[in-house]
């Protein structure tokens, strides 16, 4: 049996702080908003949807408490309609999709919304605490913040700060001509207010006038916390690397925004009754774990297994999306899986964007898909690293 999805849609990325044009947004308004959508959008009989799978990073406050079921009920897709939150770090978003997509496959859901959801504005990142930092045998010698990682991998693999530079810059562009010519206004809901005025429309976290020059003039963001501790700790497990070179900043970096993003996952069968056309079916997911100090590496491994297990090589995928986490996250992507600049991320990135961390992965997935159908292409994959050490890919084929 195979998954399909059905429907994307993905709130606009607002900036992630209190002035920010989703922070008047409760994490439920935002995830409410895209159900309604998908209802209005498709016609559709709620009564066939069977379970809301969400992802969500920091799951306390307003997002805590198992925020799928209370959107869920909000929502008013029938009190049958069911909810359950999951947390794989950056991964949480396209974790869902992919959970989605093996429950369709196996029989045992023919309907289902999945996606993700982060206000960080509202819920501030580590706010629901770590496990990481507060468990002795986790925090030394097995942990550093990703930045120090991400510096890790570009001082080991000989990437330059103008390496990160100019591909920050590129997403900067690319993102800035996509938003101009509508290419997100496919999928892109906006959220409103108790007046029906629009808090936000489009993304505003791009900043277009973006330059090498404007790059170069920022500090390293992990200089310090390097300094600190996690630089010794990183050399000592890799000691080909005698000195870390701070070189990733918070221009060559994912920002922190709002955001969610949803799609309608089903079988063929159930779409048939519904007379939902199918846009795409989920080929194929894989998560990998990996050497949590190394853990950037995670979509490169994910990618490989994501591609053996649908008998593909790189060569069959028309169209990539690496979350941009960390600049050098798609650079080494790139190298490792030798694949041209041209088809990744060829509308920017989280560098440009940002990084609503539990939404991220099913607004990647979204975007890959629109950008098929735009080209008139048929294969796409979506993958992202993840905290922790781990790595997470799917893959995807137009209808």
């Amino acid at each position: 049996m195979e998954a399909y999805i059905y429907d994307v849609v993905r709130t606009p990325r607002g900036t992630g702080k209190k002035s920010g044009g989703l922070a008047q947004a409760s994490p439920v308004q935002l995830t409410t908003t895209l159900l309604q959508a998908l209802k209005e959008r498709n016609s559709l009989d709620t009564t066939l949807v069977e379970d809301l799978i969400l992802g969500c990073v920091t799951q306390a406050g307003e997002q805590g408490g198992n925020i799928a079921k209370v959107a869920a009920q909000v929502a008013g897709y029938g009190d049958h309609f069911a909810g359950t939150t999951l947390n794989r770090y950056c991964a949480s978003g396209l974790e869902a999709v992919n959970q989605a997509a093996a429950r369709i496959r196996s029989g045992w859901s023919s309907l289902l919304v999945a996606g993700g959801v982060e206000s960080m504005s509202r819920v501030p990142m580590a706010s629901d605490g770590t496990a990481w930092i507060m468990e002795p045998d986790s925090a030394f010698g097995h942990f550093v913040p990703q930045g120090i990682s991400a510096d890790l991998i570009a001082t080991k693999y000989g990437y330059s700060r103008e390496d990160l530079d100019a591909f920050s810059v590129m997403s900067q562009q690319r993102a800035a001509e996509a938003r101009k010519n509508g290419r997100f206004n496919k999928t892109i809901v906006p959220v409103k207010d108790i007046n029906g005025m629009p808090y936000l429309e489009e993304d505003e976290y791009i900043r277009p006038n973006t330059t090498m020059e404007t790059l170069a003039s920022l500090s390293p963001a992990f200089e310090t916390m390097g300094e600190m501790l996690f630089d010794q700790i990183a050399i000592d497990r890799y000691p080909e690397v005698e000195k870390i070179n701070h070189v990733h900043t918070a221009g060559n970096s994912s920002g922190i925004v709002d955001g969610a993003g949803l799609m309608l996952i089903g079988s063929k069968e159930t779409g048939e009754k519904l007379g939902l056309k199918p846009r795409a079916k989920i080929k194929m997911g894989a998560v990998v774990g990996t050497e949590p100090l190394i853990m950037l590496e995670g979509p490169t491994y994910a990618t490989q297994k994501a591609l053996s297990l649908a008998k593909m090589d790189a060569s069959d995928i028309d169209l990539w999306e690496v979350n941009e986490a960390f600049a050098i996250v798609p650079l080494r992507l790139m190298e490792n899986m030798k694949i041209d600049n041209s088809i990744v991320n060829i509308n920017g990135g989280a560098i440009a964007m940002g990084h609503p961390l539990g939404a991220t992965g099913c607004m990647i997935l979204g975007i890959s898909l629109d950008e098929l159908e735009r080209q008139n292409k048929s294969t796409a994959l979506a993958t992202l690293c993840v905290g922790g050490g781990m790595g997470i890919a799917t893959i995807i084929e137009r209808i």
